[in-house]
């Protein structure tokens, strides 16, 4: 991020690897576990658990202690200081503009100084590793131009050097004085060798200074790097995900980078971006930019009442572009992206998986960006090693792994203790894997990912998370019904502590159900695993119940309560605690409406207890209302929100759907259209998740394939179920995926859409199927897809 000043310009520095806490402040750091010498009085502890919670007349338990554990060394993501750019002018400015070209990746600012008009650009190039900040004036600087960095004053032992005339150095270390970073960075100017570099006293601290005099152009490039090691995570590294010092990389790098002309650079950047990001996808929803206002303006005039669809048409592109531009390195998108400002963002900016991290990829699948692999690489290389461990220790569990709500990127999957009185409502979520599994099965059913990928990643990961659930699913002894429930269970940062919330049955029936499509192209020949995934999915409560006031339960209702009842409503747990004036911010009991389907792929002619999916879908919508729009005494994030709408669609309501998405630009997003949690505080938190929340709502609405329980059952794909009126006029969706590899672009005017073209062109042969093209609730065309088609 830059404040794109004229005179004084800030560049703050972040290095998406950059954390204090975790076996870089403590080697004895156990990824939040007890000592596995505990692992006998622990599995004690949760067995007398669960037979409280079983003989309990509400099914319900107080606390889960002594499983929650202290998150020592946890640590937290963190900025790394910033680079000051600065002219010795007084001269007045005219004529500033300031925007982010969301077509190239390039940020711009310009304006003019009487006679002299100066023109800046900033990028950051994946295929070079570096960023770059260039300006050009249409005539020699008849200033001095320096550049320096600036270290956070938290951070250790920082210090910045003199390499050579041209290049400086900047050093530091956690502010644990744990893990340690480095930047280097080069100034090359027109004319040649415009630069010179020296040591200044700044505040009693010897500081590098590059200073340009008399160039035309001028442009700093750097790059940056820590000692993480994410391939040293596992138990032959002895989980300390140390590397090696990053100099000796970053000084073969830069001179590589800085060998070429800003134009060569700018080019590599920009072919890269259109590649990966422009020309894929398109969206258009009929709207005109209005270029005389400012995005800040516009954002202050925006309204529940009256929008602006072509501000909500930026906020689609830019949650994209935001996606794109953090998540393709070595770690996936934390809660901030990688733009961290200080030493200690909210919540560490780690990783929360309750709903934050899947929200940051919604969009990712549908609007064909590739930026899953970190994805995939950060689950198994820091979930999996550890989470073995949380398994055998906290659970008696020998075979697969979990991992809970909170994770940083040091493999911490224990039940992170947050203190007596709110431990197990955020600790107590060993559902995570099973609801990131859901991403790795449609990277498979997106064609996205090879059958090599699926049987050497997206398998393993898959597997694991089944193979614990299978050995953590009782009968419940409750209703003695014969079914099987997890329990203990909470549903997400909610109480009580009970059983079988309807959440995490929903998620782990998903989870066998791709166990059960996926088995034949994974190459495993374990059979007898497949059969104890079958024999307990047909056990296996679904987490579908309807309650006593119409709402879909998050956990179950006693026998005497349904009978008393006269209404119906789906409920968030099997014994029903659910409260019409609950305005809880989680909308967990509804994962399968929206992201995921065990209820939008509920079959029309299906029975689970003798409901309907009509009955289903209805009692989804009537714990939908009651749960509000998002503004809840809990919280006021934008993600909830955006949560919110991308159910509506689901449900087939345009105007619902747009009324809450517009709730949330209205509500969370700032002049900078960066989502802000709590905004009406004197200082709200930046978070990215409704930001990279927004594509993927936006397009439940115009747009709708769900997974289904067999690749026998027709593919769905509905054309415009929730369309707006305010979009209805024309607009258009170009280069859209949906499952089955299928690639699909369409265009619509008045609200009815023409020109639906279906490319097959990443169906595999396993997926050829039925599939059906629906419109306004009816089958427009039906055929089979093939491979090749």
């Amino acid at each position: 991020m830059v404040t794109g000043g004229t005179t004084d310009d800030i560049i703050q520095l972040n290095i998406e690897s950059f954390w204090s806490g975790g076996p870089f402040a403590n080697s004895s750091y156990t990824g939040g576990n007890p000592q596995a010498y505990n692992a006998a009085a622990l599995g004690d502890e949760l067995s007398r658990i669960r037979k409280a919670i079983f003989k309990s007349p509400i099914g319900e338990t107080n606390t889960l202690a002594p499983l929650t554990y202290p998150g020592l060394n946890y640590g937290s993501y963190s900025g790394n200081g910033l680079i000051a750019v600065s002219r010795n002018t007084t001269i007045s400015k005219s004529n500033y503009l300031r925007w982010l070209d969301l077509d190239s990746g390039l940020l711009k600012t310009a304006w003019s100084e009487g006679k002299t008009s100066f023109r800046r650009e900033y990028f950051c190039s994946y295929p070079t590793r570096s960023c770059t900040s260039y300006l050009k004036s249409d005539r020699p600087l008849a200033d001095t131009l320096s550049y320096s960095f600036v270290a956070l004053p938290a951070l250790q032992d920082t210090s910045t050097t003199c390499v050579d005339s041209s290049t400086i150095k900047y050093r530091g270390r956690s502010e644990d004085s744990g893990m340690s970073f480095e930047f280097l960075a080069k100034v090359k100017t027109v004319p040649r060798n415009m630069v010179q570099c020296q040591m200044i006293l700044s505040e009693g601290k010897k500081t590098a200074v590059l200073t340009v005099q008399h160039a035309t152009e001028s442009w700093i490039t750097w790059v940056g790097d820590t000692n993480y090691n994410i391939d040293a995570g596992g138990p032959e590294h002895d989980f300390s995900f140390k590397g090696p010092d990053p100099h000796a990389s970053l000084a073969r790098i830069l001179p590589m980078v800085t060998s070429l002309s800003y134009d060569e650079l700018r080019q590599i950047h920009l072919h890269d971006y259109y590649e990966g990001f422009s020309s894929k996808f398109s969206l258009d929803i009929g709207t005109i930019p209005n270029f005389s206002k400012s995005t800040k303006d516009q954002v202050g005039a925006y309204t529940r009442e009256k929008g602006n669809p072509h501000l909500e048409l930026v906020l689609f592109n830019f949650g994209r572009y935001l996606l794109f531009s953090s998540a393709r390195g070595t770690l996936p998108a934390n809660l901030q992206g990688v733009w961290a400002k200080g030493a200690r963002p909210a919540w560490s900016a780690d990783y929360h998986a309750n709903i934050n991290t899947q929200m940051n990829y919604w969009g990712a699948e549908v609007t064909d960006l590739d930026v899953t692999a970190s994805l995939w690489d950060y689950m198994a290389k820091t979930w999996i090693p550890r989470g073995q461990q949380t398994a055998k220790i906290l659970y008696n569990t020998t075979r697969g792994w979990v991992t809970h709500n909170e994770m940083n990127i040091f493999g911490h999957t224990g039940m992170k203790d947050w203190g007596p009185w709110v431990s197990a409502t955020w600790a107590n979520y060993p559902a995570a894997g099973a609801w990131m599994m859901t991403h790795v099965i449609d990277h498979l059913d997106y064609g996205s990912g090879s059958i090599d990928w699926w049987q050497k990643q997206g398998w393993p990961l898959v597997k694991g998370t089944a193979e614990f659930w299978l050995d953590n699913l009782f009968v419940d002894l409750f209703h003695d019904d014969g079914t099987m429930v997890v329990n203990p269970c909470n549903s997400p940062e909610q109480n009580p502590i009970t059983f079988g919330c309807a959440h995490f049955q929903q998620m782990i029936w998903e989870v066998f159900n791709g166990i059960e499509k996926g088995f034949e192209l994974s190459g495993d020949t374990d059979v007898a695993f497949l059969s104890e995934v079958r024999a307990k999915k047909a056990r296996l409560d679904r987490g579908l119940h309807i309650g006593s006031w119409g709402q879909l339960m998050g956990k179950f209702m006693t026998e005497y309560e349904y009978w008393a009842s006269t209404y119906s409503k789906t409920s968030e747990w099997k014994v029903e605690k659910d409260r019409k004036t609950d305005l809880h911010r989680h909308l967990s009991h509804l994962v399968g409406l929206y992201p995921s389907y065990s209820i939008a792929s509920y079959p029309e002619g299906g029975s689970v207890a003798g409901l309907t999916k009509s009955e289903l879908l209805k009692a989804a919508a009537t714990s939908l209302k009651h749960r509000g729009d998002g503004r809840g005494p809990d919280a006021d994030a934008g993600w909830e929100k955006v949560w919110r709408a991308a159910c509506w669609a689901q449900l087939g309501d345009g105007e619902k759907f747009y009324s809450v998405l517009k709730y949330a630009v209205d509500a969370n997003f700032g002049h900078n259209l960066f989502s802000l949690y709590e905004p009406r505080s004197s200082d709200p938190i930046f978070q990215i998740d409704a930001n990279l929340g927004v594509p993927g709502a936006m397009m439940n609405a115009l747009l709708q394939a769900p997974d289904t329980s067999s690749y026998d059952s027709p593919l769905v794909i509905t054309i415009l179920p929730a369309l707006p009126k305010a979009w209805s006029a024309r607009g258009s969706v170009k280069g859209a995926r949906v499952r089955g590899g299928i690639g699909i672009s369409f265009a619509w005017r008045d609200g009815r859409p023409y020109d639906v073209v279906l490319r097959f062109d990443r169906m595999k042969a396993y997926q050829s199927r039925e599939v059906h093209i629906v419109y306004n609730g009816r089958i427009i065309d039906s055929f089979v897809g093939e491979a090749g088609m």
